[in-house]
């Protein structure tokens, strides 16, 4: 058993299955006798769901760099008062999206600069960093498939913008193998999971 909180965070862009690999983590860890903590960015508990709205549904323009500071000011109050104290008491936070996000969407995806972006990550973060990412990777027009005809403003961004977010997350990758674990979508979701286990299992012990 670990004696100290963990943050982890599932990465990826939309439809790779990274909602359905943290649940299943969860309940695998909880099994295992952890303390779990399920969250989500945008849109934690609290004043992150009141952003999240903002981010996925307002109907007017955005700007790219008013859509970062949502994101990060999302951020700030979710480490601050979810993520911190949940790792200072123990707890294994597991995360839906974090800082490879905004690198990636806002970053890679929407053209802002990526080493301000870090910069301003840092900022909201107080430098925390997930111990362990996954990121679940997918080509395109399968995630735009499973994404289906309903679409949120952020999966409305059009298959070459999210070829870069892609490429973005595999860039991320590349710099941090240590933190970043990369995995393909294209198998069954067991088999996914077998894998997410394999590499948890290395990482606690």
């Amino acid at each position: 058993m670990i004696n100290r909180g963990l943050f982890i965070t599932f990465e990826g862009v939309d439809g790779c299955g990274k909602t359905t690999q943290m649940d299943l983590l969860a309940k695998y860890l909880q099994t295992q006798g952890y303390e779990v903590v399920i969250t989500r960015e945008p849109g934690a508990k609290g004043l992150g769901e009141k952003i999240r709205e903002i981010l996925l549904h307002y109907d007017g323009e955005v700007s790219s760099k008013a859509e970062s500071f949502l994101f990060l000011a999302d951020r700030a109050q979710h480490i601050d008062k979810i993520v911190n104290p949940a790792i200072e008491n123990g707890k294994i936070v597991l995360c839906d999206r974090h800082t490879d996000s905004t690198i990636a969407y806002q970053g890679y995806g929407r053209g802002v600069n990526i080493d301000k972006l870090r910069m301003l990550n840092n900022l909201a973060t107080g430098d925390r960093k997930p111990d362990i990412t996954f990121v679940f990777d997918i080509d395109i027009e399968t995630s735009m498939s499973r994404v289906g005809q309903e679409k949120d403003r952020m999966e409305s961004s059009g298959v070459e913008f999210f070829n870069n977010v892609r490429k973005g997350f595999l860039e991320i990758a590349k710099q941090e193998p240590e933190r970043v674990k990369v995995i393909s979508s294209d198998k069954s979701i067991d088999e996914i999971h077998r894998e997410v286990l394999e590499y948890i299992q290395t990482k606690i012990k």
